[in-house]
């Protein structure tokens, strides 16, 4: 199953990928180390400089289906 992702650094924007279980456990066991780190994404490859990466937030793949509908009353 594939995740969406955004990977914040100190002095660029915020990245947004969308990659595999596997390819986010390996990026999160290679955060606090030094050096690069290759992510391959849904639509390409990634070479992170780990020294530079702030945060990585996974967002939540929630399915919704049209609008919500508040009742009144």
């Amino acid at each position: 199953m594939a995740q969406r992702i955004s990977i914040g650094f100190h002095s660029s924007p915020p990245l947004a990928l969308r990659v595999s279980d596997k390819e986010l456990t390996k990026l999160n066991d290679a955060l606090g180390g030094e050096g690069w780190h290759d992510i391959t994404a849904d639509d390409g490859s990634v070479r992170l400089n780990l020294a530079h990466v702030l945060w990585v937030r996974t967002e939540n793949e929630e399915h919704r289906v049209g609008f919500g509908i508040a009742s009144t009353g």
